[in-house]
């Protein structure tokens, strides 16, 4: 009688079974992207993708969330004349959130008009990814809702005049959560004239 073949699989390593990208909810902002295991610096973690469109074409999109106006999905080519609008096609990198003391960057493949997000250290597994996302327009509004807690910090202490206080940094928080909720009231009486 021939002896039955084995079906079990060589191992995998631990890390190759974890996914490399999780999301869920941050308490930077809205949804967030960790980190599902160890990665390296220099890993390449995820292509942000969505529509190549023009500024023009950016400029006459309704926002992808009626709701919540100020919140978009765009991300800016360096040559000036193109967005990536990833609320059209994009993927888990669209909930990858501000900060000013950033674990990855971008890095911009100019000629295919392709966007990697790469990590700039090591991040731990568990450990909220993020970029600057540069943007030198943020209206008062924006700075508060898109704060990382680092920014959050930064402007509280500019405004007191010191170094500010975990009360002060929450205070802050819900002034932000006010005004955005203004905001969208606002937009839901507007949609209903």
């Amino acid at each position: 009688m021939p002896t039955p073949r084995s079906t079990k699989k060589a191992p995998t390593p631990a890390a190759a079974r974890q996914p490399k990208i999780i999301v869920k909810n941050s308490r930077v902002h809205g949804r967030g992207v960790y980190a599902g295991r160890k990665l390296a610096k220099g890993e390449r973690v995820i292509e942000y993708k969505g529509e190549l469109i023009s500024w023009k074409e950016c400029d006459r999109r309704p926002p992808s969330d009626p709701d919540d106006p100020f919140h978009t999905f765009f991300f800016s080519l360096s040559d000036g004349k193109h967005v990536l609008d990833a609320s059209v096609g994009g993927n888990d990198a669209r909930w990858i959130n501000h900060s000013c003391n950033p674990n990855c960057e971008t890095e911009e493949d100019d000629e295919a008009r392709r966007v990697f997000v790469v990590t700039t250290r090591d991040v731990n597994a568990g450990e909220e990814l993020n970029y600057d996302y540069g943007k030198a327009y943020f209206t008062e509004y924006l700075k508060d809702i898109c704060a990382c807690p680092k920014c959050e910090e930064k402007r509280a202490a500019a405004k007191a005049g010191k170094k500010p206080t975990a009360t002060k940094v929450a205070k802050n928080k819900a002034k932000a959560a006010k005004k955005k909720k203004a905001a969208k009231t606002k937009s839901a009486s507007a949609a209903k004239r």
